[in-house]
């Protein structure tokens, strides 16, 4: 490729998500439960660290024909290379899989997406890729205004039979394998009519103009690329850290209950919401957008609202949009991070300069500590939104939206303009009470 440039777009493969798989097992482990729950989409939240991951790595040992795989971070680590080898050892039994990563984060992996990439059922594509790998600053220097758009987008689906949509990246401070930095978060397992749909918008990131296949961008790797690979997650199941961690995994009920088709599933009308993949380049039309629509399900609460998002920065026009709901009698509580519990410290601060204007509109505040599930206002020991997310952890990264204790969004977008106007997010608006409920 020419330096500076992106190869072209018109020798990409064409390819759709799998539609044929109602025979795999995971089709059959659901086929009776789905056919009793018409227009209906059966859903398990995940709020264990660990299960979240147990997940995971159960539907890519499922899979039969396909995996669809989409992440904003994935890193090389204990949980990262594990769910690489993961998709590795899958294609060596035929599945196809396909592979979208944003291309923000992926500093240092290169090898292993060539490597990855060379296997003939793997393909990996990035978005909004950076066409100089290395120093990246000269992308942001010369293509900023593309760069500065990211596909924030996290799920992974199984024979287009189960998917995981939510706010986990890959990496070890999302599945509770690291003494460092943990992040309480939010995931659900979905199956059902939502799946397809989840499928589509793959599709869609997977064709967009944002796209691009890592054989125009990476240097090829040797033969041995996969089989480095193959060794890195043998040693890394012999050491000590891994070994404690996959012996807890061990434990999870999640990992012979999905297969068996007896994991305990609320169902319930599920929409997915995601943005246009167009939006990547700053194309997409305003009413497309997941903003919107979070605004137009979320701004229907007749009673309460509760926001549960790690980087709330509501802008003047967000601080307004907040003091009208509450003005019509809206009771609006918020879960964010304190500033010693954050790992972005500036998105902090653009939150730090509102909150005073929130909290006179009357809506109630509720920050999480670093070292402990301290809220700010001691009337949280009454309503705890924290409960809704398991464990505590370091520091908040769920981004959950209830209305009324009747419908919850789960999914990617944070309250901030970044989620609202440059990246691109999805998640899930699942009707139902017991999932929206706090606590």
């Amino acid at each position: 490729m020419t330096f500076g440039r992106l190869p072209s777009l018109e020798r990409r493969t064409r390819s759709t998500a799998s539609t044929d798989t109602g025979d795999t097992r995971l089709g059959r482990a659901i086929a009776t439960r789905v056919a009793e729950h018409p227009k209906e989409s059966g859903v398990y939240p995940l709020r264990d660290a660990q299960e979240a991951f147990a997940a995971r790595i159960t539907l890519a040992k499922a899979a039969e024909r396909s995996l669809d795989v989409q992440y904003y971070i994935w890193h090389a680590d204990i949980t990262g290379t594990l769910l690489f080898e993961a998709l590795r050892e899958a294609a060596a039994r035929g599945v196809r899989v396909r592979l979208l990563l944003d291309d923000n984060n992926t500093a240092g992996l290169d090898p292993i997406l060539a490597a990855l990439n060379s296997h003939p059922n793997i393909e990996v594509r990035l978005f909004n890729p950076f066409a100089v790998r290395k120093p990246r600053v000269i992308g942001y220097l010369t293509d900023f205004s593309r760069l500065n758009r990211r596909m924030h987008n996290k799920s992974f689906t199984a024979d287009n039979q189960a998917t995981i949509v939510g706010g986990r990246n890959v990496g070890d401070e999302y599945f509770g394998a690291t003494n460092g930095v943990l992040f309480t978060d939010l995931d659900v397992l979905a199956v059902g009519p939502v799946v397809n749909d989840v499928s589509d918008s793959f599709d869609r990131y997977w064709a967009s103009g944002s796209s691009y296949s890592v054989d125009g961008l990476l240097p090829a790797v040797p033969p041995a690329g996969l089989a480095q690979l193959e060794a890195a997650a043998e040693e890394i199941r012999r050491s000590s850290a891994a070994v404690a961690y996959t012996n807890a995994l061990r434990k999870s009920s999640i990992v012979s209950e999905l297969v068996a088709g007896s994991v305990e599933l609320e169902w319930a009308r599920t929409q997915m919401l995601s943005d246009d993949p167009a939006k990547g380049l700053g194309l997409a039309p305003p009413e497309t957008l997941v903003f919107f629509k979070l605004r137009e399900t979320l701004g229907d609460a007749s009673t309460r609202l509760e926001l549960v998002s790690p980087y709330f920065v509501p802008t003047v026009s967000g601080v307004a949009w907040l003091t009208k709901q509450a003005k019509r009698g809206v009771a609006i509580q918020v879960l964010t991070n304190s500033l010693e519990a954050t790992d972005v410290a500036v998105v902090h601060a653009g939150y730090a300069k509102r909150r005073k204007a929130v909290l006179e509109a009357g809506i109630i505040l509720y920050e999480l500590k670093r070292t402990a599930a301290k809220l700010v206002d001691r009337r949280a020991r009454r309503r705890n939104l924290q409960n809704r997310l398991g464990s505590s952890g370091a520091s908040l990264h769920a981004k959950t939206f209830a209305a009324d204790g009747a419908r919850v969004f789960v999914g990617s977008f944070n309250f901030d303009p970044r989620s609202a106007a440059l990246n691109t997010e999805m998640g899930f608006v699942i009707q139902s009470a017991p999932l929206a409920r706090p606590g």
